[in-house]
């Protein structure tokens, strides 16, 4: 069967471009942006697995690699940075911009592969391809509240755990934006699951799941001047709703898991404490999806997994 066309690049206004990534060749789900200015940019690159959609949406909107000044990664995990490598290979005039734990990763990604293996096994290549080094030389290091001057634009820099120690959020206020990578959540679009209406959940996957880390982060993120979060899955939404949801539910998260774990129970009976609890917010939403949760099983197993590493290692104290 022939994988499914990208989306056209979707424009966000201001100069800012959103290219579907085309993750494990679903449209809707992972996303990058790109920012027309003096210096162009580009923020995030996917997988490896992505690199031919991420070519395509640039080519659409008149950018060669060699065009680009800078490639930002909001943290390493695979989905958003894996093919930062081979993007760099080929965009030979750009820097890569990474967050100071995330840095090291892209010069020496041995560490990062060992952990992703850790996760996916024997699948992770077929998932989300190779990863290439990036050379010490072309990786800059912004850290909390740096900036980086593009042109008409003065992007900043903010340390955003929560999600993973190693990310960061970059506020553009030409856009009136923040690229929040996965820091508020991931944004459900109804071209990726199929449904009605559209939500913000968080991603809690392995291994970096902090709780109280998101209500400092979206507390900080409150008070920082944009109206839009652009979500490294997917596209817009509203600052405010993003920031509502992606704690709620993280809160909701954080206490069914630690009521497993405390009851003895392991992956297992976590999957299926937090499908009950994602059907019953559904409902709440006015949705009744097939009890399988279709679209939302993969993410189901992962947040699930990052859920019980958060809860085993509480009780560990």
């Amino acid at each position: 069967m022939a994988q499914q066309a990208p989306p056209a690049p979707v424009d966000l206004g201001h100069g800012v471009w959103m290219i579907d990534l085309m993750e494990q060749g679903m449209p809707y789900r992972t996303a990058g942006y790109l920012i027309l200015d003096e210096k162009i940019t580009l923020v995030e690159t996917g997988s490896a697995k992505s690199h031919d959609a991420l070519l395509a949406g640039m080519a659409a909107v008149g950018v060669k690699p060699e065009d680009l000044a800078y490639v930002i990664v909001t943290h390493v995990h695979l989905d958003h940075a894996g093919g930062a490598g081979h993007l760099m290979a080929k965009a030979t005039n750009a820097t890569l911009v990474a967050h100071p734990r995330a840095g090291r990763h892209m010069i020496d990604p041995s560490r990062l592969w060992q952990g992703a293996y850790s996760v996916y096994g024997d699948k992770l290549a077929d998932l989300f391809g190779s990863i290439l080094p990036v050379p010490a030389e072309r990786v800059l290091i912004r850290n909390h509240g740096e900036t980086l001057d593009i042109g008409s634009r003065m992007l900043t820099f903010f340390d955003s755990p929560g999600h993973a120690k190693h990310h960061f959020t970059i506020l553009d206020p030409v856009a009136d934006a923040l690229y929040a990578g996965d820091a508020l959540g991931i944004r459900y679009r109804t071209g990726f699951t199929g449904w009605d209406k559209e939500w913000v959940w968080p991603s809690t996957s392995p291994v970096d799941f902090d709780p109280e880390a998101i209500h400092r982060t979206a507390a900080m993120l409150a008070e920082a001047p944009f109206s839009i979060v652009y979500h490294g899955h997917f596209g817009p939404s509203p600052k405010d709703e993003a920031i509502r949801d992606t704690v709620r539910a993280a809160d909701a998260f954080a206490e069914i898991a630690r009521d497993v774990v405390a009851r003895g129970g392991g992956l297992t009976q976590l999957v299926d404490a937090l499908r009950a609890w994602m059907q019953q917010d559904l409902a709440r939403m006015g949705l009744s999806p097939d009890p399988s949760l279709g679209p939302l099983q993969m993410d189901l197993l992962l947040d699930s997994m990052g859920l019980l590493h958060y809860a085993q290692q509480l009780q560990k104290g």
